[in-house]
């Protein structure tokens, strides 16, 4: 466990969380970004060493990247900022980790599995709360329907959003993205909003709309399930709103009304609180059928930022532990459907 790893986009607010994790488990990760300041403010903080590079430099990223064994990537937008990261650990033989939820992400670092393979590096994007808990609920209902060919996830955040996360979600929109689901294996794009349902998440049906999370291109990958749907809680306001949002994505691309949401968020706090974190839960239900015989799912984790930074850090604890299968990988596909059993707090109820 003494190989070294490099935490990059420490000082963001998802990166700092994983950084303390680390800490807190007795690892020594080297911190990374490209602002001094912060990151050297962390590192002093935590007494750790410390990298400043700028990732639109690809011998700058080699050289940040030199004697890591592996890299927690937390620095997004992903759509952005995964690609040079990737293209340096090819390089550099470093197993590659993040923690996006963004399909462009999955999808462009799936294409590079016959790269990654021959140079025996790991690629494993979603590493956090996008996707680790569903991803494995996903491959848990597989093991226990192995004839299922349709897949409903669905999940309740009980907790805030950080200002990184807003702000990807905002240039995601002025990207054009909208909903997305998988249909006999293929990728299909659907209007925000598109379908509505009713879950149990064990506190009662609560309605949930379709939205395009990272499961509905790496559940594929998991399990092999051809037909995927994801849904989050959802006031009605919020669905009527995502409805309206079908006709007026058209200004979120306008780049004066992208800088004024943008400035607004930043002018929010950085995320929810160390007491807010305490206080949530997530809730994840999930839906496995073949035709004749369907089975449920739930599962009840800590709040969706504490556990992004324990899964990230776990996982990447198995990759310096030489527990590192070279290629692309999704969470369950590298560490099985149990990976999230091994979290603290963490509960499994078979429904059906």
């Amino acid at each position: 466990m003494s190989d070294p790893f490099l935490i990059y986009g420490a000082n963001g607010y998802t990166g700092e969380l994983v950084a303390e994790e680390a800490v807190r488990l007795g690892l020594q990760p080297v911190l990374g970004g490209r602002s001094e300041a912060p990151v050297r403010a962390l590192a002093e903080r935590l007494k750790l060493d410390y990298r400043i590079f700028n990732l639109d430099d690809p011998a700058a990223v080699i050289a940040g990247l030199a004697e890591m064994a592996a890299v927690i990537h937390c620095a997004g937008p992903f759509w952005r900022t995964a690609q040079p990261m990737v293209t340096g650990c090819l390089q550099t033989g470093t197993h590659y980790l993040d923690i996006t939820g963004e399909i462009a992400v999955f999808q462009a670092l799936a294409e590079q599995d016959e790269a990654a393979q021959a140079a025996g590096v790991m690629l494993l994007p979603g590493a956090g709360f996008d996707v680790a808990p569903t991803d494995c609920l996903a491959a848990h209902l597989k093991r226990r329907l192995p004839t299922a060919h349709h897949l409903v996830l669905a999940f309740k955040a009980l907790g805030g959003l950080s200002r990184g996360t807003m702000l990807t979600a905002v240039e995601s929109m002025g990207n054009g993205a909208g909903g997305m689901i998988r249909r006999n294996g293929e990728l299909v794009e659907v209007p925000p909003g598109w379908r509505t349902s009713l879950v149990d998440f064990g506190r009662g049906p609560e309605t949930t709309v379709t939205i395009p999370w990272g499961d509905v291109f790496t559940a594929y990958h998991s399990t092999g399930i051809p037909n995927v749907e994801v849904y989050m809680a959802a006031s009605q306001e919020m669905v009527r709103n995502m409805a309206l949002g079908r006709y007026v994505t058209w200004l979120a691309k306008l780049g004066p009304v992208q800088r004024v949401i943008k400035q607004r968020i930043r002018s929010g706090k950085p995320g929810p609180t160390p007491a807010e974190r305490a206080r949530g839960r997530s809730l994840i239900w999930g839906m496995a059928e073949d035709g004749k015989r369907a089975v449920q799912s739930r599962l009840e984790t800590p709040e969706g930022y504490t556990l992004t930074a324990i899964t990230s850090v776990l996982m990447v604890q198995k990759a310096l532990a030489g527990n590192a299968p070279a290629g692309y990988q999704t969470p369950s596909s590298a560490y099985g459907p149990d990976l999230i059993m091994e979290v603290k707090g963490v509960v499994r109820e078979e429904i059906t």
